[in-house]
């Protein structure tokens, strides 16, 4: 019976889990270029007992385990903003910026101009170039950055932004601020990915499926909970019956 509590315990740890996370992807639906995230769970095989000279073998019980988080990288819609300094990446990659931490990942192109002409993120990191950050002069008119990423103005090009991808298999680690870190070492990104001015990438969350995901965690949650309580009533419906036996 402790068995059926320990197990049904482990199950609604991993359930808790998986509700946190679909609330956190359900609450950056409206975040540019979001990606959303899903929980993998395994099986915990519990040790089973060192004597093996039992009427019937003991079974090894089997727990829950949180094992990670994986992220889903597929590209959300495409929305037309009429910035232009606004930038979606069509395709697989990511751009750089530059943070006190170092180089960081994101699919977020909701850029800006910082006062001294650096096109920064908007947190205020800088967005790097082929050739080191992208920096516009004052009187830099007729914005034009092109599908290679190529910055140009009517004063002359300003540079290119840099697009980078990771091979298959690779972890991207999430920092916050819609950005990743990985250890990896980047790679150039393929001929089909390039880069849409005046255009953003909206959340790759799917609201109707998370929502119905939500509702059916929920279920199993009060479920699980229902039955555990039972299972507990039955205990201790044992343990007075027990209590009544004459010595």
């Amino acid at each position: 019976m402790e068995n059926a509590l320990l197990v049904g315990l482990s199950r609604q740890v991993a359930l808790r889990r998986e509700l946190d996370v679909i609330a956190n992807n359900l609450a950056n639906l409206g975040t540019t270029g979001f990606k959303g995230e899903n929980v993998l769970f395994e099986q915990y095989l519990g040790s089973g007992a060192r004597e093996n000279n039992f009427p019937i073998p003991d079974q090894r019980v089997a727990f829950v385990v949180d094992r990670a988080t994986r992220t889903d990288f597929a590209q959300g819609a495409l929305e037309q903003t009429g910035n232009k300094l606004d930038i979606a990446i069509d395709g697989p990659g990511f751009l750089v910026v530059e943070t006190p931490r170092g180089e960081r990942y994101t699919r977020n192109g909701s850029f800006a101009l910082a006062a001294n002409g650096e096109l920064v993120n908007a947190d205020g990191n800088r967005v790097i170039g082929e050739s080191g950050p992208i920096v516009l002069e004052p009187a830099d008119t007729d914005i034009t950055i092109a599908r290679d990423g190529s910055v140009s103005t009517k004063g002359g090009e300003r540079g290119r932004i840099k697009m980078v991808r990771f091979e298959a298999g690779q972890k991207l680690s999430k920092e916050g601020g819609n950005l990743f870190s990985t250890s990896a070492q980047p790679l150039p990104v393929e001929s089909r990915t390039s880069l849409i001015q005046g255009a953003i990438e909206k959340s790759n969350v799917r609201p109707i499926q998370e929502i119905g995901r939500m509702i059916e965690v929920t279920r199993a949650y009060t479920t699980l909970a229902n039955l555990l309580s039972r299972t507990d009533e039955l205990r201790g419906n044992a343990i007075n019956k027990l209590a009544e036996v004459p010595a």
